[in-house]
C-alpha cells in the first residue's frame, strides 16, 4: 500500500539540495503540507516554483537565535526530518576549532534546537509525532579523514535514542536513517573515479551505492504509521556494508 501523508504537516531541514530537496518533493506529492528549511534562498525559491504551496524558511541553523526566531511561529508540525548537514574531509591532526565548531553547530546543535521546538509544540497540542534524523553509515564505522563528520553523526545517533526514550511517553517516535554513499549530484561527483569507487563498493555485498529513493523510502517508512512500534532505531541503508 502506498504511503501518504495527506492532512499532515512536515518540516524538512537542509531542503535546498540533495536528499532534502527530493524528500520535500516526495512529501509534497504524497499530500503533506511541507515546510522547507535551508540557508540558501535561491534553492528555496526554485523549490517553491517546482512545488507550489510549499512553505519556505531561509535560516542558517548554526545561528541559534536566528533559528529560534525563524521557527517561533512555525505552527503545528506532525513530521520532522532533520536532514541539514555539512561535511568536510580533514585528517584528524588538521582539525581546527573553526571546522569543529561549524560541523557541530549545524549537524548536532541545529538538530537539537529544531527538535526541541517541534517536540514542544507536539506535546502542547497533545498529538503523536514522528521525527527522523538523517545520519550516516560512518556514524558506526570509521573512515579516514572523516572523523569530525563521523563524530557529529555518532552524536546524532545517540540523541536519536535519548530523544526516543524521553519523548516516547508523549507518543513521539524518533528514529534515524543511516545511509552509505548516496548518488546525489555531490555523491556522483565525489565517487566518479572508478578506481576510488571500486574500493568502496568491494565492501558492499549488493555491489552498488544507494540511490536517493532508497533513502527517501526508508524515511517514509519511519515517518509513517507503518513503523508505529519503531522508535530509537538507527536504520542502516548500506547494501550490507556493515556485514562485510
Amino acid at each position: 500500500m502506498e504511503i501518504t501523508f495527506k492532512g499532515q504537516r512536515a518540516l524538512v531541514t537542509g531542503a535546498g539540495k540533495g536528499i532534502g530537496r527530493d524528500l520535500v518533493k516526495a512529501l509534497w506529492t504524497s499530500g503533506a503540507e511541507v515546510v522547507a528549511l535551508s540557508r540558501a534562498a535561491e534553492d528555496l525559491e526554485s523549490l517553491a516554483k517546482e512545488c507550489p504551496g510549499v512553505e519556505t524558511i531561509c535560516v542558517d541553523l548554526a545561528d541559534w537565535p536566528a533559528t529560534e526566531a525563524a521557527l517561533g511561529s512555525i505552527g503545528p508540525v506532525d513530521l520532522l526530518v532533520n536532514n541539514a548537514a555539512v561535511a568536510e574531509e580533514r585528517p584528524f591532526l588538521e582539525i581546527t576549532q573553526d571546522s569543529f565548531d561549524r560541523l557541530f553547530a549545524i549537524n548536532t546543535r541545529g538538530l537539537v534546537l529544531v527538535s526541541q521546538i517541534v517536540a514542544r509544540q507536539m506535546i502542547e497540542r497533545g498529538v503523536p509525532g514522528s521525527i527522523v534524523n538523517v545520519s550516516s553509515q560512518i556514524s558506526i564505522t570509521p573512515m579516514k579523514n572523516l572523523g569530525l563528520y563521523s563524530a557529529t553523526k555518532a552524536t546524532m545517533d545517540m540523541f536519536t535514542k535519548v530523544m526516543a526514550l524521553e519523548l516516547g511517553p508523549n507518543k513521539i517516535r524518533v528514529n534515524s536513517v543511516n545511509p552509505t554513499v548516496v548518488m546525489t549530484r555531490m555523491g556522483k561527483e565525489h565517487w566518479s573515479d572508478p578506481e576510488k569507487a571500486a574500493g568502496f563498493l568491494s565492501h558492499i555485498p549488493l555491489g552498488c551505492f544507494a540511490e536517493v529513493d532508497d533513502v527517501i523510502n526508508s524515511i517514509f517508512f519511519l515517518l509513517s504509521d507503518k513503523s508505529a512500534m519503531v522508535t530509537g532505531t538507527c536504520l542502516v541503508v548500506d547494501g550490507g556494508f556493515l556485514t562485510s
